[in-house]
Parts: C-alpha cells; structure tokens; sequence
C-alpha cells in the first residue's frame, strides 16, 4: 500500500533548562547532527538517515517537556485537507496557521491541541539536506557519526486525560490505525497508534492531567546497538531510566535515559510491520508489568509516573 495521508513523526519541539548541556547531549551522547540555529536561540538536530532538515527542536525554558510534535503530510493539498478535516471535526482547539520559515527550513503548519491537551502541527514541506551519502552508489552509512547514531526520531509517548477523544482524532481525522492497546476491562488505558507500517507512531496513555510527555524515541538497527547503546550511558555517566530489556507491547528491544533537563529518551529496534488489516493487539491491565517490560514482567514506578 503506498502511503498517503500522514507520512510519518517528522518532529518533535523540547524544552530544555541548560542549551549547552542539551546540545552535548543530543550531540554527542544521542548523535544527532546540529542542522541550525536561529534567532530565538532554538537548536535544530536531525538523525543521520533523515534527509529533511531537522527532526529534533530544542528551546531554552524554566521547564523541561514537549512544546509540539509535528507531523509530515504528503503534499500541500492534503495538508489543507487534512486541516478543514480537523476544524470540521470538533475535537481539536487552538487552531492557527504557522508561516514558513518560522521554523528554520520548513514550510507552513496548521497546528492545534488534542483532546489530551498536546499541541500537534501538520507540515508538507521541508527542505532536504540529505543523509552524507550520494545518491548514487551510497554506503551503508557515512562517516563521522557519534554517540548512539540512531538512524531517525521514531516516536512519542504522552500522557492525558482525554484518551478517547485523542484516539478518535488521530484514527477518524488523521487516518492512523490503532496497532496495540491496554485495557481496564472496557476502559481504554493505552493506545499505541500509526500511520505507517510500524508498530505505533505515537502512544497515549490515560492520565490525570494534560499534556504531559513520557519520553520522544530514536530507532537504532538491531539489539547490538541498544547494547551499545547502554555502555554509552555508563561512559558518559548519563542517567539510566531502565534497561536494555524488551517490550511485550511492539514487540521492541529498548533502554531509556534522561537528557540533562529530566526530558525521558528511548533508542529503540525490532518491533514489527503492522498493516492496515492487521487486527489490534490488546494487553489486560493486570498484565500491565509484562506488557511494558517482557522479560522481568514488573512494573517500575519511575519509569510510569516521572513525566515532564
């Protein structure tokens, strides 16, 4: 199937407390590329297979956490769709128009606030800077890479009250699919949703309040490298959330840490291919510890209730 619609996570927008030690981290530690910086003193990194400019934005702030995520459409004419859709639809608010160029080398974005209370925007155009290789006769990867080197941002996971009306968005405005859920006999707690043939795209959780943020993902190629992964954590006395284990849910192999602020981040492999006809997977509340860790089957309260 070719896919249409929402293309895929095309960015995410943090907050960070300390600019230097963020752009180390994400640097270095992580190994992401600096692509800019700009007048509001925001720093752009992308992933080294990521041929647009910048998947990660950070801004300096008094807290840390997500400001928006944004999402890659097909074209300019499904981005206007796509936007009568969500106005029409009654379940987003905040609706507004961003200019191109108010983000460095990206085109206009309709943005507007879920149910849950996070802030998205859709995007059509961005300016391609590649991924250091030729598009002739490439190599597997370029050189010079650093850190963990993930190959792109992958996803996110937020927290919210209003699950049930996030999800409707996202699978009757927005056009993803609901591959895995977890469930309180007939309350929806989790929902893990796409829009391309991964396992999820983006993750809810039920939660007291709006708007919060779990953690923002990197895909890594294999096992190999989260453990590689791991040993860069202890060199660089970065702190550890938990890890590297495996998810029951996606089927993923991960470790989770913390950037210098308290922002949560997950490199991340496997999982499976999910299609449209695929039905979803669903997870009972009372099998909540192996669903989220597979292999020690126990729930960790840090890892469920820190949240930026």
């Amino acid at each position: 199937m070719a896919l249409t619609g929402v293309l895929r996570p095309g960015h995410v927008a943090l907050r960070v407390l300390d600019m230097d030690a963020a752009v180390n981290h994400y640097g270095n530690v992580l190994g992401l590329i600096e692509t800019g910086r700009d007048a509001q003193g925001r720093v752009y990194f992308k992933a080294w297979d990521e041929h647009d400019h910048h998947s990660v934005v950070l801004r300096t702030a008094d807290r840390p956490g997500m400001d928006y995520m944004g999402w890659r459409v097909d074209s300019v004419a499904t981005l206007k769709k796509l936007a009568q859709d969500v106005e029409a639809s009654g379940l987003a608010t905040d609706m507004k128009w961003i200019a191109a160029g108010e983000q460095l080398h990206c085109g206009e974005r309709f943005r507007f606030t879920v149910p849950t209370g996070h802030v998205m925007e859709l995007f059509a155009e961005k300016d391609k800077v590649g991924n250091g290789m030729p598009y002739v006769n490439p190599d597997p990867w370029p050189d010079g890479l650093k850190g963990m080197a993930p190959t792109r941002f992958d996803h996110c996971l937020v927290y919210g009250d209003d699950l049930d009306g996030s999800v409707k968005l996202f699978r009757e405005v927005l056009g993803f699919t609901l591959a895995e859920q977890v469930m309180a006999g007939e309350l929806m707690i989790g929902a893990f949703l796409t829009c391309s043939n991964k396992a999820h795209d983006i993750a809810f959780i039920r939660h007291g309040e709006k708007g919060k943020f779990h953690h923002c993902s990197f895909i890594l190629d294999g096992w190999s490298d989260v453990l590689r992964a791991a040993d860069i954590i202890s060199k660089k006395d970065v702190s550890l959330d938990i890890g590297p284990t495996r998810h029951g849910i996606t089927r993923g192999e991960t470790i989770y840490f913390f950037d210098p602020s308290g922002n949560r981040n997950e490199v991340f492999s496997g999982g499976y291919i999910s299609y449209p006809d695929k039905p979803t997977i669903t997870w009972k509340a009372e099998d909540i510890g192996k669903a989220i860790f597979y292999h020690d089957r126990k729930l960790n309260e840090a890892f469920l209730n820190v949240i930026t």
